[in-house]
């Protein structure tokens, strides 16, 4: 009779081990791109990073582009589960759009690795993003959320003005990205540190109130 409980204790913890074995190798990839872009990392660098090696890179991932879309698809998926902690739809429209403001800004704060990647993306043109259906895919449960709060809005009479909900998502991204993406320039030219805290928590009170005061104010 074979001991069932404990073959299914051998395979849990290779199943533990092997998530555990490629999260760390995500994780490395993620800062490794996020520095070097695409062009620049390196898998050696990443293995010893990770504490893998490379065969077992290869072997988890396939190659050096899979392993880069593996990281893209991931940072698309976190934000994405972020995002989907807070209902947007539970609340007053202008609320809630409030809230998407703040998060988008906080996040594109707390994750230059995200900015960095990005950034890096859309100087290769989109070659690789282009591949992952799940970057449209995740999106759209956003942009549903979105349109719901503008819908509402602007039945209420909270919302003022109709807006794509896509055109606003855009809005909010720039006011929530630009001076991550060209920090180093800005700073340079407004001969200020766009990356110190005190300018950070003007910075994101200004995209919240451009936001509102363009949705909420009265035209004649």
């Amino acid at each position: 009779m074979r001991d069932t409980d404990s073959e299914e204790g051998q395979k849990t913890p290779r199943k533990r081990d092997a998530a555990a074995t490629r999260k760390r190798i995500l994780d490395a990839a993620r800062e490794d791109f996020a520095e070097h872009g695409f062009t620049g990392a390196r898998v050696d660098r990443i293995a010893n990073a990770s504490g893998a090696n490379v065969q077992m890179i290869y072997r988890y991932f396939g190659s050096k582009d899979e392993l880069y879309l593996a990281v893209l698809a991931d940072i698309y998926v976190r934000i994405r589960q972020h995002e989907q902690t807070f209902d947007l739809t539970a609340k007053a429209p202008l609320d809630g759009i409030r809230q998407l403001v703040e998060f988008t800004y906080d996040y594109m704060r707390d994750h230059p690795e995200f900015v960095a990647l990005i950034r890096s993306e859309n100087v290769s043109g989109g070659q690789f993003v282009r591949r992952l259906p799940i970057v449209s895919e995740s999106t759209q449960s956003l942009i549903g959320a979105l349109t719901n709060l503008l819908e509402r809005g602007y039945e209420s009479g909270d919302i003022k003005v109709k807006i794509d909900a896509k055109h606003l998502y855009v809005t909010i991204l720039s006011l929530c990205i630009v001076h991550q993406s060209q920090r180093s320039t800005l700073s340079v030219m407004l001969e200020e540190d766009l990356g110190a805290p005190e300018w950070l928590d003007v910075q994101r009170r200004i995209a919240v109130d451009v936001v509102h005061r363009y949705l909420s104010a009265d035209r004649t």
